[in-house]
């Protein structure tokens, strides 16, 4: 299997140990400072050298298994053969670029009938501050489900899988409950935008808004 967008490295320390018949786990990260990448997430690259160091150390146990890729997708996802994969995790750059780069340069290394996860398949386009790009996982994972014709799930915890199926077949099966709305215009409303801009402005006087609101009703 890939992840893709390993950073601490918990994830992979969790597979690596739960799931020893894994013969082959590729880590894929750039581990540096990246200056197109407008996210929380994104560190010095001091910090960043740091962060690399201890992911090799904590996945030493498993370094017969381990294949460190260390750069953007890009860069290092042809290291990997077509249809060598039996599952995909998706957990790096979530903005719109981010994920159609990942989801489309990924596609063809898993095999058919193989599977495709991520995470921050979140149904709001803003996990932080509008200063940060929004997160697209969702919907741009379903639109490309639907365009490659593959099998995909919601997931709780805001995860999804996607089955890369012998025969394309697309169908989008919600396992929460929640994704009823595939669109981005709800998410740039004028009035929504303005709650948010008034909410990262002025957070105590939203706090109070919704404190007396909670009193009255």
């Amino acid at each position: 299997m890939v992840e893709i967008g390993v950073y601490e490295g918990d994830f992979a320390v969790d597979i690596l140990k739960e799931c020893e018949n894994i013969s082959k786990y590729y880590m894929i990260d750039p581990w540096k400072h990246l200056a197109d990448w407008n996210k929380p997430a994104n560190q010095d690259d001091d910090r960043f050298e740091k962060m690399f160091q201890s992911v090799k150390s904590k996945t030493d146990f498993a370094q017969s298994r381990r294949v460190i890729l260390r750069g953007k997708t890009v860069d290092v996802i042809d290291q990997v053969s077509d249809g060598e994969l039996d599952f995909a995790y998706i957990d790096g750059d979530h903005t719109l670029r981010g994920i159609t780069i990942d989801l489309t340069r990924v596609y063809s290394k898993v095999r058919p009938g193989g599977f495709i996860g991520g995470d921050d398949f979140s149904r709001t386009i803003w996990s932080h501050k509008t200063t940060f790009e929004p997160t697209m996982v969702f919907p741009f994972a379903v639109y490309f489900a639907e365009a490659v014709g593959a099998t995909m799930y919601a997931l709780p915890n805001v995860q999804f899988v996607m089955q890369k199926t012998e025969t394309p077949q697309f169908g989008f099966i919600d396992l929460t409950g929640q994704y009823d709305d595939f669109t981005i215009r709800s998410h740039v409303e004028p009035q929504r935008m303005l709650k948010l801009y008034l909410g990262e402005k002025f957070p105590r006087l939203l706090r109070s808004f919704r404190s007396a609101r909670n009193l009255v009703s």
